[in-house]
């Protein structure tokens, strides 16, 4: 062989090589891509899977929860010239139908004044019924009040709002403030 052929011999073998391991590369690449997009899905799915389909352990509460409120609200009520104090959150037509209860968690900032606190739901069939929360007291303490204390609400598919309410009749004192934190549906 001479140096012609031996340099077409060595080229051909190097770009033979070459192209070889392109052409893997960008099947290893493809490979790859979907073997992480397939795990990603796969632990997305086994993820959520494992929360739901997780065993009870003995001691641990466990509920599902649908929050509409995160972070603490103020009910700052004056009762000079006002008769009642209203906090409301629009549910801006929340299907309700799979949940059961309310939870929240309220304090009063005056543990010399004794409380009661209106809830009221309403539909957009205007359906309205309300329960009473009594001695609300001066520590964070949480509440869960069944759908069916509401007896009125017939149809909970669309929910317009939910009140908290602070009447005049309901309190000792003309002035005051309530936290409320928590608000929550659930299953």
């Amino acid at each position: 062989m001479d140096k012609k052929e031996i340099y077409e011999h060595l080229a051909k073998i190097y770009l033979d090589a070459s192209s070889k391991k392109k052409k893997r590369t960008k099947v290893h690449l493809r490979l790859y891509n979907n073997l992480f997009v397939i795990g990603l899905v796969l632990l997305l799915v086994g993820g959520s899977s494992v929360a739901y389909f997780s065993p009870k352990k003995k001691g641990l509460p466990s509920e599902t929860a649908l929050f509409i409120l995160h972070d603490p609200a103020k009910i700052n009520f004056n009762f000079n010239p006002v008769k009642k104090e209203s906090f409301t959150i629009n549910l801006n037509r929340l299907n309700l139908n799979r949940f059961k209860t309310l939870g929240f968690s309220i304090k009063n900032t005056d543990a010399r004044d004794t409380i009661s606190m209106r809830i009221e739901f309403t539909n957009s069939f205007k359906e309205k019924s309300e329960v009473y929360v009594k001695n609300i007291p001066s520590k964070w303490k949480d509440f869960k009040i069944s759908f069916l204390d509401f007896k009125n609400i017939t149809d909970w598919s669309q929910m317009q709002s939910i009140s908290f309410t602070v009447e005049e009749w309901n309190t000792r004192k003309e002035s005051g403030i309530l936290y409320l934190d928590n608000v929550r549906f659930l299953k």
